[in-house]
């Protein structure tokens, strides 16, 4: 179509080496045009996919650091139940100081139960307080991290240790929370009589 024979032109065979040389440049054009296109199309495909696994990558990676909150959070949550439960220096000093506070204070009185009851019993209440709201804290961060998923991403599920340890900072906290209100009532380990 593009070529011209020697008869057309009218050249003799120099004319024909330059038709068949015009063949071949035409050929080899069109080859590489199609080669082109199939090494653009094929880069298109390539950028695609690595469009789609970059996008994957992120929400794996979102999923991990939703993961590691929600892990930290039920240990946090696991130990401030027990913190509630055995103690903390926070409320062991807060409990010294209102002992020392009680003991100035009645320096001078005689009366017995009242010195008990501001010597100690006050005392024994601030520490029964720091116990419970180490508790409610706890119990709260447990609760939360238990729900996390329901809000955060519904159709992933956690992970059963993060449930485990969520639910055993639920249950020290309401344990916690329940002992500080028994403490502080004088229901459990009350002051003694002084009567």
């Amino acid at each position: 179509m593009g070529t011209k024979t020697a008869e057309e032109t009218g050249a003799g065979t120099g004319a024909e080496a330059t038709n068949d040389e015009e063949k071949v440049d035409v050929t080899k054009t069109d080859e590489v045009t199609e080669t082109e296109v199939e090494d653009t199309a094929d880069t298109d495909t390539d950028t695609e996919a690595e469009v789609i696994g970059d996008a994957e990558d992120v929400k794996d990676q979102a999923a991990g650091s939703s993961d590691v909150g929600q892990g930290a959070g039920a240990i946090v949550s696991a130990a401030l139940g027990l913190v509630s439960l055995t103690g903390s220096w926070l409320g062991t000093v807060a409990s010294a100081r209102e002992n020392l506070i009680g003991q100035m204070q009645n320096s001078q009185s005689q009366d017995l139960a009242t010195l008990v009851k501001e010597g100690y019993g006050d005392g024994w209440n601030v520490t029964a307080v720091y116990g419970g709201v180490f508790a409610l804290v706890a119990l709260l961060i447990g609760v939360v991290v238990l729900a996390r998923p329901a809000f955060g991403a519904p159709g992933k599920p956690q992970a059963a240790w993060i449930k485990s340890v969520s639910w055993a900072g639920v249950a020290l906290g309401v344990i916690g929370l329940l002992l500080a209100v028994l403490k502080y009532t004088d229901i459990l380990v009350g002051l003694p009589s002084t009567s």
